[in-house]
C-alpha cells in the first residue's frame, strides 16, 4: 500500500516528548510517511530540565532538505526554527517541493521558558511563511507575538489575532486557546478567511502535556496528506491530541509526556464544533 508522505522541518527533542520525535510519532499513527530535516538540536539539563539548544549547520540543513526534496513530500510542516535563515530555507523548501499542504507551527519558545529564541525569527515568520501557509497554529502566546498584541485572553480577542495571522497570508488559522480561555471547555478557534469555528473538549488535566503542540501540528500535517479539507484535518487532530494529553504520564521528575497513540490505543475524544 502507498503511504502518503509527510515531512518535518523542525528541532529534536532528545527526551523524545516533542519536536521532531513527536512528529515521527505522530505521522506514524496516522499511518503516513514520515521524514524530517533537523535543524536545531535540544537537550535538557538532567538536574533543572533547562533547555539547551545547538542549531545545525547550515550546509547540513541545505544537505537534509535536498534528500528529503528528492522523495517528494505530500505534506510539510515546520516547527522550532532557529533562525531567519532556516525560516527562508523552509520557505524555500516547500516552494520546491511537490507539496500541496504547508502546516507552520510557530514555536518561538520551549515549554516553561517565557523569551522569545530570537525576536527577529517573528519577523521572519510573519514575511516568509504565513504568505504560504495552508494552516498556522499558534497557541494564545504566539497569536500575540504574530499579530503585535497583548497575549488574547478572551473569545473576541483570539478572534481579532486570527483576522490578523490570515490577513498577513495564512489561508487557514487555528489558534490553540487550550485551558486559557476562560470557562469549563478547552477551546481551539478556527478561521478560514470567511467564518469562525469553534473546536470545544472537554477540559483536562494538562500537567501532562509536553509536546502537545507538535503532536496537533503534526496531525493536522498527516490528515491534509491523506487528503482531509482543513477544518475537517483540524477537528480530527484536536481529537487526537486531547486524548494523548488525557493520557500522557509523567516521564521523570521535571516533565510528563503525551502519550501520542492514545487516540487509537486507548480511547477517541468527541471534539464539537459549532460554527460562529
Amino acid at each position: 500500500m502507498k503511504l502518503q508522505k509527510t515531512l518535518t522541518i523542525a528541532g529534536t527533542d532528545v527526551s523524545g516528548g516533542a519536536g521532531i520525535a513527536a512528529d515521527l510519532k505522530t505521522f506514524q499513527e496516522h499511518e503516513t510517511y514520515g521524514m524530517s530535516v533537523i535543524v536545531t538540536t535540544v537537550t535538557m539539563d538532567p538536574e533543572t530540565w533547562s533547555h539547551r539548544v545547538f542549531p545545525t549547520a547550515l550546509e547540513v540543513v541545505d544537505s537534509q532538505l535536498e534528500t528529503a526534496l528528492s522523495i517528494s513530500p505530500d505534506a510539510i510542516k515546520t516547527g522550532m526554527l532557529p533562525s531567519e535563515e532556516v525560516i527562508e530555507k523552509a520557505k524555500e523548501a516547500f516552494l520546491n517541493s511537490d507539496a500541496e499542504s504547508f502546516v507552520i507551527d510557530p514555536v518561538m519558545v520551549c515549554k516553561g521558558d517565557d523569551e522569545v529564541l530570537n525576536p527577529g525569527l517573528v519577523d521572519a515568520m510573519i514575511e516568509h511563511l504565513l504568505p504560504h501557509a495552508t494552516i498556522v497554529t499558534p497557541n494564545l502566546v504566539e497569536a500575540g507575538h504574530l499579530t503585535r498584541r497583548r497575549t488574547p485572553k478572551t473569545l473576541e480577542e483570539v478572534k481579532e489575532c486570527a483576522k490578523e495571522i490570515v490577513k498577513q497570508g495564512a489561508k487557514n488559522v487555528v489558534i490553540k486557546g487550550g485551558t486559557g480561555i476562560e470557562g469549563d471547555k478547552a477551546i481551539d478557534v478556527y478561521y478560514d478567511g470567511e467564518a469562525f469555528h469553534l473546536l470545544t473538549t472537554e477540559k483536562i488535566d494538562a500537567s501532562y502535556n509536553h509536546g502537545a503542540g507538535c503532536t496537533f501540528a503534526a496531525a493536522i500535517t498527516a490528515n491534509l496528506a491523506k487528503g482531509e479539507a482543513p477544518l475537517e484535518a483540524v477537528q480530527s487532530a484536536k481529537a487526537f491530541v486531547t486524548s494523548a494529553i488525557k493520557n500522557g504520564w509523567r516521564l521523570n521528575e521535571h516533565v510528563g509526556v503525551v502519550r501520542h497513540g492514545a487516540a487509537n490505543t486507548v480511547e477517541e475524544i468527541e471534539v464539537t464544533e459549532e460554527k460562529i
